[in-house]
């Protein structure tokens, strides 16, 4: 049943009869609004909130986009063709928030969210489960499938996903240091998962010319397809076998 409540008195005996499921009420300042909306509910979420505006390239920029990390949800929010807000909400467990979070550290959260929720990272994110065991993660499941073209590609790719926000040497080495084991816990670069590499590497077909040679070798598909199946396993065997003997 549908009311229109011209009679200010009206919402009085709404609220007395109290009889009503659904009350629609578009007005702020009547007896519904004071009894029901006036009240205040406060909540810790136990986060902190890190607000900045970036300029850019004028683009179409009339969506927002919020996406939701492990650290904490994080908003890209259209101001105009030109600038756009971003507010990231990190869990205070993950970062301290008695401390102001530096531009260089704050890029670098950015970064990470943009790159782990790009293509290629949802592609690595798919991935991931098959090359866990092998004491890798998602971005060394990136760089395994970039090199099939070259088996040096691997170190660029890894390169170039740990130098998102910062291009310094040394920020790469100390980045990829930290990186933890999202499993195990502890490095993801260690001993265990060096020798699981190596031995990956060894066995694994990664070379795209190679399968290419084979093929206008045999004037078949069928050899290079099968090399590149039978040895991708061994070297799978293999790398498994190493790091679960020795994480």
């Amino acid at each position: 049943k549908k009311i229109n409540i011209n009679n200010k008195f009206f919402y009085k005996k709404i609220l007395q009869k109290n009889k009503y499921d659904l009350i629609i009420n578009c007005d702020g300042d009547n007896e519904i609004s004071k009894k029901y909306f006036f009240r205040k509910i406060l909540k810790n979420y136990e986060s902190t909130a890190y607000v900045t505006i970036i300029n850019h390239d004028k683009t179409k920029n009339n969506k927002a986009i919020q996406i939701f990390t492990k650290q904490g949800p994080i908003a890209f929010l259209p101001i105009s063709k030109t600038q756009t807000s971003i507010v990231y909400s990190i869990k205070n467990k993950s970062v301290n928030s008695n401390s102001r979070l530096s531009q260089e550290d704050f890029e670098k959260h950015v970064g990470s969210v943009k790159l782990e929720n790009s293509y290629i990272g949802m592609m690595g994110k798919g991935i991931e489960p098959v090359v866990r065991p092998l004491g890798y993660d998602w971005k060394i499941g990136i760089a395994i499938v970039s090199s099939f073209a070259a088996r040096e590609v691997f170190v660029g790719t890894l390169a170039t996903i740990y130098s998102v926000g910062s291009d310094e040497e040394k920020t790469i080495k100390d980045r990829m240091a930290a990186e933890t084991n999202p499993v195990l816990g502890g490095p993801l670069f260690n001993f265990a998962s060096g020798i699981s590499l190596l031995l990956f590497y060894a066995f694994a077909m990664q070379c795209m010319s190679t399968l290419a040679i084979v093929k206008r070798e045999t004037n078949s598909w069928k050899w290079p397809i099968l090399q590149l199946f039978v040895m991708s396993g061994i070297a799978y065997v293999a790398a498994l076998t190493a790091f679960q003997l020795l994480k």
